[in-house]
């Protein structure tokens, strides 16, 4: 286990030490527009989220009927199940 731990440390620290090595002044340019996209790609995707989970959003909202309510279902003729 601490071989390990001796491993992943060595290779973590070698990575960082690459990194920073490498590094060079970057000339990018990032458009102001790239901030409504990130927001439009997270509503979609919060948008298709609840279209998947309507019925439980629904039924969040809606009052709860009493059992007494519903009307028994009626058996069909030749049903194994119907009482004579």
């Amino acid at each position: 286990m601490m071989k390990r731990l001796i491993s992943v440390s060595l290779a973590v620290l070698l990575a960082f030490c690459l990194l920073i090595g490498s590094e060079r002044r970057a000339w990018g340019y990032v458009d102001p527009g790239s901030g409504l996209i990130a927001l439009q790609t997270f509503f979609s995707v919060v948008a298709a989220y609840a279209y998947f989970i309507r019925r439980r959003i629904r039924m969040f909202f809606t009052r709860k009927k009493d059992p007494s309510d519903v009307l028994p279902v009626a058996p069909k003729a030749g049903d194994p199940r119907e009482i004579a």
